[in-house]
């Protein structure tokens, strides 16, 4: 089967799944990244193109002679699940485990003792495992569609969150006396902790919030007996428990005294600390933030907690699923291709600026090359870098200047903070080299400008940086319940820089809302402004002297190529991801 890419490439073109350009790419990318064969081409396609799953494999099952089981016309009731259930306990922990990752699994054993294996992708080379562990002597493969793959999995794997399970059998409202006569008394948030379940409730929330796809929990304390907690779910938060009848400082202790690094008897200082969790045979990190703040009655000592899930299977690492668009992407792999230089990489918390640095830094890591980092704090580990770690011992100067000392080839500086900073940085990449960063501003140009308020000379700025990157993320459009905008105003994407041709040309898309997302988007897609240093650019910064003047940077940048945050943004309103909505509320005015 392996060796029919052609054949099957051929069916996908006529079958229009994918056009030939796309074939083609995904065949030479399959060629120079997998030599040895270990992933099919309809497995290239899925995991490294983001062509839809079912209508590759569909082709692939009717290609290969795969009969497709559909949910809808099968009989899965209770007793067929606790079949299925039986069957899969025989199997050691090893082989359940890849049943679920791979998506393979046990459906029923026919009158004729023919055993039906169903996965999603019916040529997947861990079949004859499963099948062996099994001891199937007669069996048959068949396809089945993730949508109702993952249906059967929920009721045969139910995942189920046994710490809020707990808390749904027991009650978490506590008789509390008077606050006001045991403030900050230690013995009695012991005590309170020990009656409750508050232990299940922090525990639960982080199982929860990686099955959800939480970027970031928050813990708000209300008044003396309310804490809220929001989840932060593509860039908005959202109430996700509200506990009432404890004390806030009791729900503090327990996150405190589950994270690393923080002492859960200091209520006036600021405190990072990390927890790390097994959760579904992963092991997650969060990164734990505790700031002191002040509540109506300021005799209590209220205290908010920030708790960012750091799950690195959703770290891109392939620079291909950055969605850098137009000239960005060439422009980006230009600079990153060169023996030295700045990178840097703008935007708010939150922007996936992180994710672009680690993308880039994959991209150009070979065992020839020494790559060192410096992070506050570390947050994903890169496989062939050498990675810093902040602490009170080692700060960031003293870092900076080992890393001199260190033999590098290409530097990753966290981010620039100060002055002292963006010189070590650009005294990096003027040593011979390549060095990357982030940055604060709100596009690309206004970098140019932050650094010079710094104090770097413009000469140092024109010449020490390859490229500068500013970047957003959009929400992405529910692609199940999405739907085109009826009666559309003009004035509204005619205000956003569309012009009518464009608007002519383009079906506008509005979030509706359903059971598979969160009010109408899911997911989110990144947006790119790539100023690339060109010798015009470095004329026009270098002869700026004390005035820099970003508007005629941004207008030279958009003559040879760039795209703004605005316009590309306008580019995903036209491919039908993302809305106007969206893109007025996280695009500023070019």
């Amino acid at each position: 089967m392996q060796d029919n890419g052609y054949k099957l490439g051929v069916t996908l073109v006529k079958s229009n799944v994918v056009d030939f350009e796309t074939l083609e790419t995904a065949l030479l990318w399959k060629k120079k990244q997998d030599p040895n064969g270990y992933m099919s081409l309809a497995q290239v396609l899925v995991r490294e193109f983001e062509i839809d799953h079912h209508k590759v494999f569909r082709e692939v099952a009717k290609l290969y002679g795969f009969r497709q089981i559909r949910l809808a016309e099968e009989t899965i009731d209770d007793a067929i699940i606790e079949q299925i259930r039986k069957r899969i306990e025989t199997l050691t922990p090893t082989i359940q485990d890849l049943m679920q990752e791979e998506k393979i699994l046990f459906l029923r054993q026919e009158g004729s003792g023919k055993d039906i294996i169903v996965s999603v992708d019916p040529t997947n080379k861990s079949i004859p495992n499963v099948i062996r562990a099994l001891g199937a002597k007669r069996f048959e493969i068949c396809y089945i569609n993730p949508a109702d793959f993952s249906d059967l999995v929920k009721n045969v794997w139910h995942q189920e969150n046994q710490f809020l399970k707990d808390l749904e059998d027991s009650s978490l409202e506590m008789d509390v006396d008077d606050p006001t006569e045991t403030l900050l008394d230690e013995q009695a948030i012991d005590s309170e902790i020990n009656k409750s379940l508050l232990v299940n409730l922090v525990e639960g929330m982080l199982i929860e919030s990686v099955r959800r796809g939480v970027s970031d929990i928050h813990v708000i304390p209300k008044d003396p007996t309310t804490t809220e907690i929001h989840f932060r779910i593509d860039g908005k938060l959202r109430p996700w428990h509200v506990q009432t009848g404890v004390r806030p400082e009791a729900l503090a202790a327990v996150v405190k005294d589950r994270s690393r690094n923080v002492d859960r008897f200091e209520r006036e200082l600021s405190q990072d600390g990390f927890i790390q969790r097994k959760i579904d045979n992963h092991v997650i990190r969060f990164r734990v933030s505790v700031v002191p703040i002040v509540g109506r009655e300021f005799q209590y000592k209220y205290e908010s907690i920030v708790i960012r899930i750091l799950d690195d299977r959703k770290v891109i690492t392939d620079l291909d699923k950055l969605g850098l668009q137009g000239s960005a992407k060439d422009f980006f792999i230009k600079a990153i291709s060169q023996p030295q230089g700045m990178v840097i990489v703008t935007g708010p918390t939150g922007s996936g600026k992180s994710t672009t640095l680690i993308a880039a830094l994959s991209y150009i890591i070979t065992p020839e090359i020494n790559v060192l980092t410096v992070e506050d704090p570390v947050e994903y580990v890169i496989p062939g870098a050498r990675q810093l770690k902040i602490n009170d011992k080692n700060n960031f100067d003293r870092a900076l200047r080992a890393i001199l000392r260190h033999d590098p080839d290409v530097v990753m500086v966290g981010e620039i903070r100060d002055k002292k900073t963006a010189e070590t940085g650009i005294k990096l990449s003027n040593t011979g080299h390549l060095t990357f960063s982030t940055l604060h501003t709100n596009d690309a140009p206004s970098a140019v400008s932050r650094l010079f308020k710094m104090g770097v000379e413009t000469f140092l700025i024109a010449y020490a940086i390859n490229i500068i990157i500013a970047q957003r993320l959009m929400r992405r459009l529910c692609n199940n319940c999405k739907e085109p905008v009826q009666g559309l105003d003009w004035a509204i994407p005619l205000r956003l820089g569309f012009t009518e041709e464009e608007i002519t040309n383009t079906v506008f898309y509005k979030p509706v809302g359903c059971d598979q997302c969160h009010n109408g988007y899911k997911g989110r897609c990144a947006i790119h402004e790539a100023l690339y240093f060109s010798k015009e650019i470095r004329r026009m910064i270098f002869e700026a002297g004390t005035d820099i003047n970003e508007e005629m940077i941004r207008d030279q940048a958009i003559k040879e190529g760039m795209l703004t945050l605005r316009a590309a943004g306008r580019e995903r309103v036209k491919e039908g991801v993302a809305s106007l909505e969206d893109l007025a509320q996280t695009t500023a005015d070019d």
